[in-house]
C-alpha cells in the first residue's frame, strides 16, 4: 500500500508539471529522492500518460487540422484567435509542426548520440530552476514590449516553428529546464505575441516529439528486458493519476493564460531553485 502511494504521488507530480513552465523532469528527480527511485520503464509510462492528456484535450483542434490538410475546412472557433482554419492554412500549419519536430528530431538524435547532458543531480537543477525563473520574466518584458509594436499576431511563422523545435533540445539537455517554457517563450520572442496561440503551436509540437522519445526509450527499456522485473500495479496507478492530472493541469493552464502572465511560475521557479539550493549546497 505504501508503495503505491508513493506511485500515486509520483504520478501526481509528472501530471501536474509535465506541461507546466516549471520542469517534470526537475520535480520527479527531486521527488524520487524522496519516494525512492523508479525504473525507466516507470517514468516513461507516467510521462505517456501525460500525452494522453494533451492528446484528449487537443483532439478536436487535431482532428481539424487533419481533415484541412486533406482539403476540408475547419469549423470557427477552434484557431486561438477564433478563425477557422482554411485547408491552405491547416496544411501550413500542419507543415510547421513536422517541422519543429523534424528540427527536434535530427537535432536530438545528433546530442544522445554525442552524450552531451548535464548530470541529473540537484545543485544542476536548481540553477536551470532559477535562471530558468529570471528568463522567463525577461522573456515576458520583451515579449510584452514586441506585442505593443506589432500587436496581436497568433500567426505561428517558419522561423518560430525551427526556434521551437531547437528550444525543445534545449530544454531535453538541461533538466529543470522545462520544455513548455522553452516553446512557449521561443515563440513569443520570435514573432508571436499572442500567448494562447504560442502556447497551442508548443504544445501540439510536444505531442509527436514526446511520443516518439517514449517510444525510443521504451524499445530499449524492452530490449534490456527491464520489463519483466516491473511492478505493474504502481505503474498502472501512477499513469491513471499522471494522465487525469495533466488534464486538469493542462485545461486549468489554458484558462489561466487567457488573462494572466507566467510570472506567478517563474517566482515559483526561483524561489524552488533557491530552497533547493540552501537545502542542499553540494548537490547531494
Amino acid at each position: 500500500m505504501i508503495d503505491l502511494l508513493k506511485a500515486l504521488l509520483l504520478g501526481v507530480i509528472e501530471g501536474i508539471t509535465e506541461f507546466l513552465p516549471i520542469s517534470s523532469t526537475g520535480h520527479l528527480l527531486i521527488a524520487e529522492r524522496w519516494l525512492g527511485h523508479r525504473s525507466d520503464l516507470f517514468n516513461i509510462g507516467i510521462q505517456a500518460g501525460a500525452i494522453l492528456a494533451v492528446v484528449l484535450i487537443y483532439r478536436q483542434r487535431l482532428w481539424d487540422l487533419a481533415m484541412g490538410f486533406f482539403g476540408r475546412s475547419a469549423p470557427a472557433g477552434h484557431d486561438p484567435a477564433g478563425m477557422a482554419l482554411s485547408p491552405a492554412q491547416a496544411r501550413t500549419y500542419t507543415l510547421k509542426l513536422a517541422a519543429a519536430f523534424g528540427v527536434t528530431a535530427v537535432l536530438g538524435v545528433l546530442v544522445k548520440k554525442l552524450g552531451f547532458k548535464l548530470p541529473e543531480e540537484v545543485t544542476p537543477i536548481a540553477w536551470a530552476l532559477i535562471l530558468g525563473g529570471i528568463w522567463m520574466v525577461a522573456a515576458e518584458y520583451f515579449a510584452a514590449k514586441r506585442a505593443r509594436v506589432l500587436g496581436e499576431r497568433s500567426e505561428i511563422g517558419w522561423t518560430v516553428a525551427v526556434l521551437v523545435g531547437i528550444a525543445q533540445v534545449v530544454a531535453g539537455v538541461f533538466p529543470g529546464t522545462s520544455r513548455s517554457s522553452a516553446t512557449i517563450f521561443v515563440a513569443l520572442l520570435a514573432g508571436t505575441t499572442n500567448r494562447p496561440a504560442a502556447t497551442e503551436f508548443a504544445f501540439l509540437v510536444g505531442i509527436p516529439t514526446m511520443f516518439a522519445a517514449t517510444g525510443y526509450e521504451l524499445v530499449d527499456v524492452l530490449r534490456s528486458g527491464q520489463a519483466a522485473n516491473e511492478d505493474w500495479a504502481a505503474f498502472a496507478v501512477a499513469f491513471v493519476a499522471s494522465a487525469i492530472t495533466a488534464f486538469i493541469a493542462v485545461k486549468w493552464l489554458l484558462s489561466y493564460i487567457q488573462s494572466h502572465r507566467f510570472t506567478a511560475f517563474a517566482i515559483y521557479r526561483f524561489v524552488l531553485g533557491v530552497a533547493l539550493l540552501l537545502m542542499m549546497p553540494a548537490g547531494s
